[in-house]
Protein backbone atom coordinates (compact mmCIF):
# COMPACT_ATOMS: atom_id res chain seq x y z
CA UNK A 1 0.00 0.00 0.00
CA UNK A 2 2.55 1.97 0.93
CA UNK A 3 4.51 1.59 -2.68
CA UNK A 4 1.36 2.28 -4.65
CA UNK A 5 0.84 5.95 -2.34
CA UNK A 6 4.22 6.95 -3.28
CA UNK A 7 4.16 5.52 -6.85
CA UNK A 8 0.69 7.70 -7.30
CA UNK A 9 2.37 10.69 -5.27
CA UNK A 10 5.72 10.58 -7.91
CA UNK A 11 3.77 10.50 -10.77
CA UNK A 12 1.32 13.44 -9.69
CA UNK A 13 4.69 15.57 -9.02
CA UNK A 14 5.85 14.79 -12.79
CA UNK A 15 2.90 15.55 -13.87
CA UNK A 16 2.53 18.68 -12.16
CA UNK A 17 6.04 19.70 -13.49
CA UNK A 18 5.37 18.93 -16.64
CA UNK A 19 2.05 20.83 -16.47
CA UNK A 20 4.38 24.11 -14.83
CA UNK A 21 7.51 23.80 -17.58
CA UNK A 22 4.88 24.09 -20.43
CA UNK A 23 2.61 26.84 -19.04
CA UNK A 24 5.85 28.67 -18.40
CA UNK A 25 8.20 28.31 -20.97
CA UNK A 26 8.86 32.01 -21.46
CA UNK A 27 12.84 32.60 -21.24
CA UNK A 28 14.17 35.07 -17.89
CA UNK A 29 16.87 35.96 -17.24
CA UNK A 30 17.97 35.30 -13.94
CA UNK A 31 20.98 37.42 -12.10
CA UNK A 32 23.54 35.49 -9.49
CA UNK A 33 25.60 38.44 -8.73
CA UNK A 34 28.25 36.43 -10.46
CA UNK A 35 26.55 34.45 -12.84
CA UNK A 36 23.90 35.13 -15.41
CA UNK A 37 21.64 32.38 -16.88
CA UNK A 38 19.04 32.78 -18.86
CA UNK A 39 16.24 29.75 -18.26
CA UNK A 40 12.67 28.94 -19.05
CA UNK A 41 10.28 30.10 -16.30
CA UNK A 42 8.79 26.86 -15.66
CA UNK A 43 12.37 25.66 -14.61
CA UNK A 44 12.84 28.67 -12.53
CA UNK A 45 9.84 28.37 -10.57
CA UNK A 46 10.50 24.19 -10.33
CA UNK A 47 14.26 25.06 -8.96
CA UNK A 48 13.14 28.04 -6.89
CA UNK A 49 10.49 25.41 -5.25
CA UNK A 50 12.84 22.49 -5.01
CA UNK A 51 15.38 24.74 -3.61
CA UNK A 52 12.45 26.12 -0.71
CA UNK A 53 11.67 22.43 0.27
CA UNK A 54 15.44 21.71 0.78
CA UNK A 55 15.99 24.58 2.94
CA UNK A 56 12.96 23.62 5.28
CA UNK A 57 13.69 20.22 5.47
CA UNK A 58 17.35 21.31 6.57
CA UNK A 59 16.05 23.76 9.48
CA UNK A 60 13.61 21.96 10.61
CA UNK A 61 15.97 19.08 10.85
CA UNK A 62 18.43 20.65 12.77
CA UNK A 63 16.23 23.02 14.80
CA UNK A 64 13.61 20.12 16.26
CA UNK A 65 14.95 16.54 14.95
CA UNK A 66 18.38 16.56 15.98
CA UNK A 67 17.73 18.02 19.53
CA UNK A 68 15.01 15.44 20.06
CA UNK A 69 17.54 13.30 18.71
CA UNK A 70 20.59 14.00 21.26
CA UNK A 71 17.89 14.05 24.27
CA UNK A 72 15.97 10.86 23.25
CA UNK A 73 20.05 9.36 23.72
CA UNK A 74 21.12 11.23 26.53
CA UNK A 75 17.71 9.69 28.18
CA UNK A 76 18.72 6.54 27.27
CA UNK A 77 22.12 6.31 28.90
CA UNK A 78 20.86 7.26 31.56
CA UNK A 79 18.25 4.22 31.77
CA UNK A 80 20.99 2.02 30.86
CA UNK A 81 23.21 3.09 34.13
CA UNK A 82 19.83 2.63 36.05
CA UNK A 83 19.05 -0.95 34.69
CA UNK A 84 22.36 -1.98 35.13
CA UNK A 85 22.65 -0.39 38.76
CA UNK A 86 19.55 -2.19 39.69
CA UNK A 87 20.69 -5.22 38.36
CA UNK A 88 23.64 -5.29 40.57
CA UNK A 89 21.42 -4.71 43.65
CA UNK A 90 19.38 -7.61 42.41
CA UNK A 91 21.88 -9.70 42.31
CA UNK A 92 23.35 -8.90 45.35
CA UNK A 93 26.22 -7.28 44.57
CA UNK A 94 26.75 -3.70 46.15
CA UNK A 95 26.74 -0.16 44.12
CA UNK A 96 29.56 1.57 44.53
CA UNK A 97 28.44 5.10 43.12
CA UNK A 98 25.18 6.68 43.98
CA UNK A 99 22.71 7.29 40.77
CA UNK A 100 20.68 10.49 41.51
CA UNK A 101 17.57 11.48 38.94
CA UNK A 102 18.12 14.63 37.34
CA UNK A 103 16.19 17.49 38.44
CA UNK A 104 14.96 18.85 35.02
Amino acid sequence: MKKLGFILLAIAAIVLGLLVGTLNSDSVQLDLLWVQLELPLGLTILIGFSLGLIVGLVTIYLIRVLPLRMQLRKSLTTLMKYESAAKQEVSGKKVTSELSLPDD
